[in-house]
């Protein structure tokens, strides 16, 4: 990255993380799962901050009832394709991020080589069932994962660091938003509080400065605005991490 780079583009964010943080995210490769509400809004926040390369995930097409939240997409878009759409309006955004769109469902048989060569996950997914292939996948593979979730004037959100922290599957044993099935209500700036700490999450665990909230799921009250913290443990006999992980 070069100076004129540095000084004109990220001025204010260097300011803050020093040249050495920003160069740690130029070279960073982050897997984006799920471009709705939270996946489009994080998205935007990487590529703005001069993520190296951004993986983004989805299968699915653009619909009216997405344009409330969704603010990567127009009316113009509705019925084509999430990736298509999302890594053209991307890149216009910053066409120095390598962006590469995977126009698929996540499934048992991808979510590996999914994963498998990116640094950090983030887990934009609105169901309970795809976050479980994710989590085996990121255990598996040792993958930090943050996790986000909304619904109604709800969020959370969590860091997960496979091996020191509870998985995906030890969160939902603990407490989780209610899981949604087919149609999930929620607002819309509640959708973008959760996915701009999803996205300082990840700058922080790129750049390594900050506290993390590992072994602990922030939970956002948007109606009252109430705003807590959950220390989270680990559940003995996990069978997700007793599968895959072994002690040193």
């Amino acid at each position: 990255m070069s100076t004129i780079q540095l000084i004109d583009r990220y001025s204010r964010q260097v300011a803050v993380i020093g040249k050495e943080g920003q160069e740690k995210l130029s070279r960073a490769h982050v897997a984006v799962i799920g471009l709705g509400g939270l996946g489009t809004l994080v998205s935007m926040y990487l590529v703005g901050a001069g993520i190296g390369e951004l993986t983004i995930v989805d299968y699915d097409t653009v619909s009216l009832t997405d344009l409330h939240r969704q603010l990567l997409y127009r009316e113009e878009d509705v019925g084509k394709p999430k990736v298509e759409v999302a890594v053209r309006r991307l890149r216009d955004l910053n066409s120095t991020v390598k962006i590469k769109p995977i126009n698929e469902a996540l499934t048992d048989e991808n979510s590996e080589l999914i994963v498998k060569n990116v640094d950090v996950v983030v887990d934009a997914l609105d169901n309970w069932i795809g976050r479980q292939v994710l989590n085996e996948a990121i255990v598996k593979l040792r993958k930090p994962l943050v996790h986000g979730a909304v619904n109604g004037w709800y969020g959370q959100v969590s860091t997960i660091i496979p091996g020191k922290t509870p998985c995906l599957y030890e969160l939902v044993q603990v407490r989780s938003l209610p899981q949604c099935v087919g149609y999930c209500p929620v607002v819309g700036p509640v959708v973008g509080v959760v996915a701009s700490i999803e996205a300082t999450e990840v700058v922080k665990l790129i750049t390594g400065i900050g506290e993390l909230l590992t072994s602990k799921l922030l939970i956002i009250d948007g109606k009252n605005w109430v705003i807590d913290e959950i220390k989270l443990s680990r559940v003995e006999n996990c069978p997700v991490c007793s599968r895959y992980l072994k002690e040193k």
